[in-house]
């Protein structure tokens, strides 16, 4: 069964508005795609700056993916004695990478500034991210986990080696290599 990963990085946000009216911002967002959510950790602000550089990772079957068109950035403003004070949201569109992702089998948007949307439909700011769409079959997708857990570590080794020896150069360069080292061998 192949599989569909989307791992997106949140870079930051410029020109977001503050909600609070005493202190200083506290910012974070809540990422929705499909059934998954995830919260980003909080980022003290300049009042209408916020750094997170978090990544995050969103793992469906390829049926999951293609009924869904999109993921949802929710900026929130820690309150003084709660959570939760709208800033704004940036919802993108995801059928273009998906699609483009699913026939290439990769696909990668690098980090972008993308509109923040406020509560009143008007534009205030922007949110950076990058996206990077993965599709793998299930087979594929357990030995780099296997690999990334420590195990088979001569395979891990071995795979990188052996992949660069199928190129034709190389082993164009190793032939030349081997004959000269055989001539020079004679020569002594």
């Amino acid at each position: 069964m192949k599989r569909g990963i989307l791992e997106v990085l949140l870079v930051d946000a410029h020109g977001i508005t503050h909600t609070n009216f005493i202190g200083s911002p506290v910012y974070y967002v809540l990422l929705q795609c499909g059934t998954k959510e995830y919260r980003s950790k909080l980022s003290k602000g300049d009042h209408d700056k916020a750094l997170w550089n978090q990544k995050f990772v969103f793992d469906f079957p390829m049926s999951q993916w293609k009924k869904l068109t999109h993921i949802k950035f929710r900026i929130m403003d820690k309150e003084l004695f709660k959570d939760g004070g709208f800033v704004g949201e940036t919802i993108i569109d995801l059928k273009g990478i998906l699609t483009e992702g699913g026939d290439r089998g990769y696909m990668e948007v690098k980090p972008t500034p993308y509109n923040v949307v406020l509560d009143d439909d008007t534009f205030k700011g922007v949110l950076k991210l990058g996206f990077r769409f993965t599709a793998a079959d299930k087979l594929r997708r357990k030995a780099w986990e296997q690999k990334i857990d420590g195990k088979n570590s001569e395979e891990a080794m071995n795979s990188p080696i052996l992949s660069l020896m199928k190129l034709p150069l190389l082993r164009l360069f190793l032939y030349c290599f081997q004959k000269t080292t055989k001539y020079q061998l004679k020569d002594n």
